[in-house]
């Protein structure tokens, strides 16, 4: 069968309905027929980056599935357009789609270095490692022409205080300097999403993020320079990348990595919608046996949104990677773990020589 034709350069493939919005938009023939006629693109497929002016950047997470306590995000949306990203959900509360808008309406807040060091002097703030990237990735194409991931690694350099990062993208080494210099104190440890070991793959999931390569080199320079990787095979998708697990935790093991998490992939809110689209016009072969399979995951359906099973989901096929994650960890990282970040050197720097009145 014969792909359908897709969208270069993004996952989503359309924007679909904002579910808080009564009306929504949608593209005639009639018009697309015009622009056609006229030689005119009926949609130019280009980035936009909004400047926006949030009040607080550090957001607590209060839920008991993910391993962080605090984050921050410096970017909303993502240009790196993960088919399967949770996160595109989120981008609803700013009144844009979760399919394209997601990867083309980039919200950028530039005020995130000083919301961030006023959140970190507060006298009743005790150091906590807030993650960056809780949401979207903070070295996402974005950051080489904004820097604020940049500016942020200094504040917490700077108050010698704990940060965690989530990326994809091999960019986090323009700031080994910073890093370096945390990590000296035991301020910071990072985590390399890898989800594939196919380029095929990775450019149909992932159509803008670094190459495979790319990322594997990231997490060796980072573990060579005594930065501590913990390397995310996730999503797992039954099917797409199901069969990879051993070989990946092979890989990311010999690259330096300290250990491996993963999830089983989820399709809440409007992402069902968008990944369905998508895997029929991407993989049209094996769509409906990659969405049976992840329904079996879920109880039958494409989302569970049950505390504690909703990223191990249930089922035989669940159990088979859960069980192939477990063997992994058994098989190339015994005997190696994560460091827990040091929250002790930050009480000093608030206030600097003004402690001492």
């Amino acid at each position: 069968m014969l792909k359908k034709s897709i969208l270069k350069g993004r996952g989503a493939q359309a924007n679909v309905h904002n579910r808080f919005f009564e009306l929504s938009h949608e593209q005639r023939a009639d018009f697309l027929e015009y622009c056609a006629k006229e030689g005119e693109d009926a949609d130019p497929n280009k980035t936009q980056y909004l400047s926006v002016f949030p009040k607080t950047i550090v957001n607590q997470v209060k839920s008991p599935d993910v391993g962080m306590a605090y984050s921050m995000n410096m970017y909303q949306g993502c240009e790196h357009g993960c088919i399967y990203c949770y996160a595109r959900n989120s981008h609803e509360y700013w009144g844009f789609s979760a399919g394209l808008d997601f990867e083309r309406r980039i919200l950028v807040k530039k005020d995130a270095p000083a919301l961030l060091e006023t959140f970190i002097k507060r006298k009743s703030w005790k150091a906590y490692p807030i993650i960056m990237s809780g949401n979207t990735d903070c070295y996402q194409p974005a950051e080489q022409q904004f820097k604020i991931t940049r500016q942020c690694l200094k504040v917490f350099s700077d108050y010698k205080h704990p940060v965690g990062i989530i990326t994809k993208n091999a960019l986090i080494l323009r700031d080994l300097d910073i890093l370096k210099a945390l990590a000296q104190d035991n301020l910071v440890s990072v985590n390399v999403s890898i989800t594939s070991l196919s380029e095929a793959t990775r450019r149909i999931l992932e159509p803008r993020t670094a190459t495979i390569k790319k990322r594997l080199e990231t997490v060796k320079v980072l573990s060579d320079n005594g930065i501590p990787v913990n390397v995310m095979l996730a999503p797992i998708i039954p099917s797409i990348n199901s069969h990879e697990i051993l070989p990946l935790a092979k890989a990311v093991s010999e690259a330096g990595a300290l250990s491996i998490a993963h999830t089983i992939v989820r399709l809440n809110g409007a992402i069902g919608e968008i990944f369905t689209d998508w895997i029929h016009k991407a993989m049209p072969d094996r769509a409906e046996k990659v969405l049976h399979q992840i329904e079996n995951c879920h109880g039958g359906t494409l989302n569970d949104s049950r505390f504690g099973q909703r990223m191990r989901g249930e089922g035989h096929i669940a159990k088979q990677i859960n069980d192939l994650v477990a063997l992994a960890r058994l098989k190339y990282f015994k005997g190696k773990s994560m460091p827990i970040l040091n929250t002790e050197l930050h009480e000093p720097f608030k206030s600097g020589q003004m402690r001492l009145f």
